[in-house]
């Protein structure tokens, strides 16, 4: 999962795109990056870790321009730690491109091979997201006349790079000597937004992975990218756009609403907000079904996403809600950071319980989701420390069963608790007192509660269908073998990059 930013704006656009990454934080902590277009010359400054660190007054002086793009990274091809996979990627041919990419491509593979032997280019690291750019790159180049590109040709790009590329893909790159491009994939995977702002100037343009970042900035929202568009906004704020795809069809992914997206955002019309608290009124009735005795005491949340959903709960039963956790909110998300070890260790720092709101008390402990179990345990155990009688535990979601393919970094079956275990097994390895899942029905009804016009979501995670239809136990068997030996052969790398990348191009 990640972040994205593009803008096309009537002043230097490199303090709103900063300000922009540090709002979308939270889809990616591994590495940030900034490009700027002035003229016809990219800035580029990326690197290694949270925006704050990556980014000095020095960097931020040196991206000069009126348009750019910005890009966070949560890795889920690749490497998580070699400085080389930041985003956004730069290719000079044609006419200079930059791009970043939020998703996860399915047929890297057979597009690498592709690149090497038919387009002749050379793709120097192991992301697929490089493998994109030289993908639109290509197609680019291929409908160019007389070496210049218009609208026409831009958009007939798209197309190729959609018949070409599967799997999830929102993206912005920025062509240099004519503006910004952003694009959807097919089935609208993964979010995208456009909006606007009006100045004494013209107008400007932001697009964003989610709406809050248009909130932030001071932007108007004015829609989701449909699966398949392409949006084009020249270098003087003239937007463009098309449908590239011959059959789009919107399934977003469910998760985002259950974990990734934050609260104040709305996604394809689907107030997140909303979402949770109607996920905490499903699950409520679901325990008052197989649980109509229960002796609960208080329902505490697991800071923070999983709060909407347990405070509905806590209402819909009529049982007290308590904050019985504090967050260290300088710590990072726990599911984003690498290694078992890691994980485990940074539990307890990230959260401290409250003793007076457990002692002496059975307590209902409500997350979002479970996915490796790790932090249930420990927090669990946090909570029997405190002095719980009895620790029961909920989820918002169903039991993640199977690996994401399409940009969440859930992808070993070894690592996913709820694989090939039943809820009871999954009670005891979390020691738990009792567990209470949400029905995947109840999830799907509690999102399109918010915008009924979405027939369908990317639900893979939880019921093994995936969307794109070319993901084999093979396939699966492959990546998770590439994601083993990639772990255990990098180092970490904190270097960063920064780069002029100066070229000589005819505008539209």
């Amino acid at each position: 999962m990640c972040g994205i930013l593009g803008v096309v704006a009537q002043s230097p656009v490199n303090q709103l795109l900063y300000d922009g990454l540090q709002v979308l934080q939270h889809r990616g902590q591994d590495a940030a990056g900034i490009a700027t277009l002035d003229r016809n010359t990219f800035h580029l400054h990326k690197g290694n870790g949270l925006a704050h660190d990556v980014f000095r007054t020095r960097n931020m002086r040196a991206l000069t321009g009126n348009a750019g793009i910005a890009h966070v990274r949560y890795p889920t091809a690749g490497s998580a730690v070699d400085h080389n996979e930041a985003q956004p990627f730069y290719v000079n041919s044609p006419f200079g491109l930059v791009l970043g990419h939020n998703g996860n491509l399915t047929n890297t593979a057979q597009l690498q091979k592709e690149l090497f032997l038919e387009d002749m280019r050379h793709v120097n690291t192991n992301s697929d997201s490089e493998v994109l750019l030289n993908v639109l790159a290509h197609e680019l180049q291929a409908n160019a006349t007389n070496f210049r590109l218009d609208k026409k040709g831009i958009f007939a790009a798209v197309s190729a790079v959609h018949r070409r590329c599967r799997g999830a893909y929102a993206v912005v790159a920025m062509i240099s000597g004519y503006g910004l491009l952003a694009f959807r994939d097919t089935h609208g995977i993964r979010p995208l937004v456009v909006g606007s702002n009006q100045t004494d100037k013209g107008v400007e343009y932001l697009v964003a992975s989610e709406s809050v970042a248009l909130d932030t900035l001071g932007f108007k929202y004015l829609r989701d990218i449909e699966p398949g568009e392409a949006v084009f906004i020249d270098l003087d704020g003239n937007f463009h756009h098309q449908q590239c795809a011959e059959h789009p069809a919107l399934n977003p992914c469910i998760f985002e609403y259950v974990y990734f997206a934050r609260p104040d955002s709305v996604i394809d019309g689907i107030s997140v907000y909303e979402t949770r608290l109607n996920m905490g009124e499903y699950l409520a009735d679901k325990l008052m079904r197989v649980w109509p005795d229960h002796d609960i005491d208080v329902v505490i949340p697991i800071p923070d996403s999983s709060r909407p959903s347990a405070l509905q709960l806590a209402n819909r039963l009529g049982i007290p809600f308590r904050e019985g956790f504090v967050k260290n909110r300088y710590i990072g998300r726990t599911f984003i950071m690498p290694g078992q070890a890691m994980r485990k260790k940074s539990v307890r720092q990230k959260l401290n319980a409250i003793s007076v709101e457990f002692k002496g008390k059975n307590v209902l402990l409500v997350d979002d989701s479970i996915v490796r179990g790790t932090t249930s345990r420990e927090i669990v155990q946090m909570a029997r420390d405190a002095g719980a009688r009895k620790v029961y535990f909920a989820s918002a979601a169903p039991p993640v069963k199977f690996p994401n393919v399409y940009g969440i970094d859930m992808p070993s079956r070894k690592e996913l608790i709820a694989t090939g275990r039943t809820d009871e097994e999954i009670c005891r390895e979390i020691s738990a007192d009792r567990i209470i899942y949400q029905d995947l029905e109840d999830l799907k009804a509690a999102v399109q509660k918010c915008n009924p016009g979405i027939a369908k979501f990317d639900c893979s995670c939880f019921d093994g269908e995936y969307i794109t239809g070319d993901i084999t136990d093979e396939y699966l068997d492959r990546v998770e073998a590439a994601r083993v030996g990639g772990k255990a052969n990098k180092q970490v790398d904190d270097e960063q990059m920064e780069l002029d990348l100066a070229m000589s191009v005819s505008s539209m």
